[in-house]
């Protein structure tokens, strides 16, 4: 990558990557699935918790729409599981990852447009940035349903962002960063020059390597010198 072909499109989840949130998806789920009958310890929700964990990274209600079965009962679990997250937000039990605000303010600084991205709904979005105090940090936030209701591993996000932004002539000149499986498909589907993969989150190097990653990096923090040597 050259300067005349800058990476200039950075595209960042944000559970796991950006955001701290000490488990808060698997408590979240734990409570839904309760609403919906599915005892805690049983069989049933060990099994369910299990394809959660698969599955971090991917669109709530598509989760949802495969341990559930039927719309309404996915349509349920996802409000429930809103809910409950909503409501740990509001306890503040979240928290940036450490550097994160920081390397997103250093690469605006150098010229670079950054999109957040999240498997969660738009409500549940707002509430994190609100509680970060991280409403005007990104240049553009999108969930699921901004890009025509797709999540992840599909490249509907980044390409959303790619297309509403017009801040590169290429998706080659994207940067994706991410902690899952599903953040590194995504990548990889868009055409972005760089999938980078984080270590705070949910998926290890070897899954993430084996899912795409370009590079695998300790936390976002070290993103704005990735790019800067990519370009060099």
């Amino acid at each position: 990558m050259t300067s005349q072909n800058p990476l200039d499109l950075i595209v960042l989840d944000m559970a796991g990557t950006t955001v701290a949130d000490g488990g808060l998806v698997e408590q979240a789920f734990s409570a839904a699935a309760q609403r919906l009958g599915v005892e805690p310890g049983s069989a049933d929700h060990a099994g369910k918790l299990d394809y959660v964990r698969a599955t971090m990274g991917e669109s709530k209600i598509s989760v949802f729409r495969h341990l559930f079965g039927d719309e309404g009962r996915a349509q349920q679990a996802n409000t429930a599981f809103e809910e409950a997250y909503g409501e740990l937000v509001d306890r503040g039990l979240i928290a940036p990852v450490p550097g994160a605000r920081e390397a997103i303010e250093e690469l605006k600084a150098a010229g670079r447009t950054v999109v957040l991205t999240t498997g969660f709904a738009r409500v549940t979005q707002d509430a994190i940035l609100a509680a970060l105090g991280w409403q005007d940090l990104a240049d553009l936030t999108l969930c699921p349903a901004d890009a025509g209701g797709r999540g992840r591993p599909h490249p509907d996000m980044v390409l959303a962002a790619f297309l509403r932004t017009g801040a590169v002539d290429g998706v080659q000149q994207t940067v994706v960063a991410g902690d899952t499986s599903y953040d590194m498909l995504s990548g990889v589907r868009s055409g972005a020059g760089i999938v980078a993969g984080v270590l705070t989150g949910a998926h290890d190097k070897d899954q993430l390597t084996r899912n795409g990653a370009t590079h695998v990096l300790r936390s976002v923090a070290e993103l704005p010198d990735l790019v800067a040597r990519a370009e060099a």
